[in-house]
């Protein structure tokens, strides 16, 4: 692997005046600011709430936050969620929920999340916002607020340079999204790679330029899969409390098949496809280009094997 050298610019300012903007399968578009992203801008780009950053990334703050949504008294915070986000619990496995984490990674009941196509269609491995990109050399990212290169999200210019040419999917996970994932075909799955997460103020009372640089943890391991070569999945935490949860190492894996869960955060899925390994359905393409990302749920069709005859 890479050194800390291979990062791409990781200062980060996230923009004031822009809402996200959303494209579901039937064409209709939403913009939205969420209290999720304004909050984030108020912490990112503010002297009072980089300071307070600084102080909730400490370890042990980050421990107890994670305890605290783990512990039976968190099940308060569970009601007014599903009011605030409108979820309905009845597409969801019956149970008591005891924290607010349990609720969090709850379990969709099959049936709403069905597989589409047959066995060389792609499916979306999560419920999420989709952009795809075309990857080159000189292609950045933005996720989670952080601009990456493919070579420094995974920092291994090895690796990277398998997938020039491919595709890049962008999954982000919002905190009302389905938080379980899964695989995108049959094959054999490697074993998980994790890097760990980065976070330098260079100055928390700083004015607005440049004042962070942060990298969120994130896990990838390579699928040789059955219809699309070797596929590339990432999952990114949320930078506080957000944990990473994949359930396999080394073995095989089937379509479908659920590979893990965030536990309480906003998070990321990422896939890369090398060159000539997939064609997605033109309006996937079509409203990343217009700065559009699409709405998809887990197991909708995203296009097809490249070589499908």
């Amino acid at each position: 692997m890479a050194g800390h050298g291979s990062r791409g610019c990781g200062n980060c300012k996230i923009q004031e005046d822009k809402g996200m903007k959303y494209i579901d399968r039937e064409g209709n578009i939403t913009t939205e600011d969420s209290g999720q992203d304004r909050f984030l801008r108020w912490m990112y780009n503010h002297r009072t709430g980089r300071m307070a950053l600084k102080i909730l990334v400490q370890p042990v703050v980050s421990k107890a936050g994670g305890w605290l949504l783990d512990s039976r008294c968190s099940r308060v915070l569970i009601k007014p969620f599903v009011k605030r986000q409108g979820i309905s619990l009845d597409l969801y496995e019956r149970k008591k929920y005891a924290s607010y984490n349990d609720f969090f990674t709850r379990q969709i009941k099959k049936e709403y999340r069905p597989a589409e196509g047959d066995a060389d269609t792609l499916i979306s491995p999560c419920d999420g916002k989709l952009s795809v990109y075309p990857i080159d050399g000189k292609r950045r990212f933005s996720i989670k607020g952080t601009e990456y290169t493919v070579d420094s999200l995974l920092r291994s210019g090895h690796i990277a340079r398998r997938y020039q040419g491919g595709y890049a999917c962008i999954f982000r996970l919002t905190v009302d999204d389905y938080h379980r994932y899964c695989y995108v075909d049959n094959g054999r799955k490697s074993m998980n790679i994790r890097i760990p997460g980065v976070f330098h103020t260079v100055n928390p009372a700083a004015n607005e330029v440049c004042p962070i640089y942060k990298e969120n943890t994130r896990e990838f391991s390579l699928l040789q899969s059955e219809h699309f070569k070797v596929v590339l999945m990432m999952e990114v935490g949320a930078l506080l409390v957000g944990r990473i949860t994949n359930y396999h190492e080394e073995q095989t894996v089937k379509k479908g098949e659920e590979k893990g869960r965030f536990e309480f955060g906003g998070s990321t899925v990422i896939l890369l496809f090398q060159k000539d390994a997939v064609k997605f359905d033109r309006r996937f393409l079509y409203n990343t280009e217009n700065g559009y990302e699409t709405i998809v749920k887990m197991g909708e069709r995203l296009g097809e094997a490249a070589d499908k005859e």
